[in-house]
């Protein structure tokens, strides 16, 4: 069999993992042969498109549930169950979770666990530090791609927005984030992290009316969760040196 002719006529009709394994035997018919073969590519694509979806989430680190600490300085609101967020519900329902409380408990942790699980469910996921989306929002602004800029984030269904409130904006980066987070609402899922409780989140929107509507579009459908005590990095810090 001529491998290249093989590999090229696999490609245009889309089977191009099927060459990979074309030589396996042991089956007793032909159909269970061609059966393995389908099934095979199946799940190379579903194993493709998972490392392509990853790679594009620009997710800082991965991360797993399965490693995940649930602490009991995790303050849930009822209804919201472990269960409905790891179950990824709140994302099929277009619904927000803010990640609120002391730095180093855990959100960001728990925000790219979740965001690793949705890529490996299928989901279209972003990951954004808050200060650098502001940043190329203003630079894509400047430029006058912004439209094209929005639009990338048109298949894309969950954002993950991380350290709200570390950085204070300009009024035009604060206006530029209210409009995307606004194209979002009920049509994506935004997770956020951030050390500010809500009331104090008008330091870094600066106008008290922008920021009580991001607020109210955020916290619309949303699952807050509450962090607190003592920091994991500071706790593992002085552990080192005792």
């Amino acid at each position: 069999m001529d491998q290249a002719y093989l590999e090229e006529l696999c490609k245009s009709l889309r089977l191009s993992h099927i060459p990979k394994v074309i030589d396996t035997d042991g089956f007793d018919s032909k159909e269970d042969w061609l059966l393995f073969l389908l099934k095979n590519e199946l799940r190379s694509r579903e194993e493709a498109k998972t490392i392509r979806l990853y790679k594009q989430s620009k997710l800082p680190c991965r991360r797993t549930l399965s490693t995940y600490e649930w602490h009991n300085q995790i303050s849930l609101p009822s209804p919201t169950t472990k269960e409905e967020l790891t179950s990824l519900s709140f994302i099929k329902q277009c619904q927000n979770a803010v990640f609120v409380g002391t730095p180093g408990t855990g959100k960001t942790h728990l925000a790219c666990a979740l965001g690793t699980l949705a890529t490996e469910n299928g989901i279209d996921t972003r990951f954004w530090r808050v200060s650098d989306l502001v940043s190329e929002l203003e630079r894509q602004w400047k430029n006058n791609t912004l439209d094209a800029f929005r639009k990338r984030f048109d298949k894309v269904k969950l954002i993950i927005l991380d350290e709200m409130g570390y950085v204070p904006f300009t009024k035009e980066g604060a206006e530029l984030l209210f409009q995307l987070i606004s194209d979002w609402y009920e049509t994506k899922s935004v997770i956020i992290t951030s050390n500010l409780e809500f009331s104090q989140w008008n330091k870094v929107f600066i106008d008290a009316r922008l920021t009580a509507a991001l607020v109210d579009r955020l916290i619309h459908h949303a699952h807050i969760l509450s962090f607190t005590g003592e920091s994991f990095r500071l706790k593992n810090a002085l552990s080192k040196h005792k």
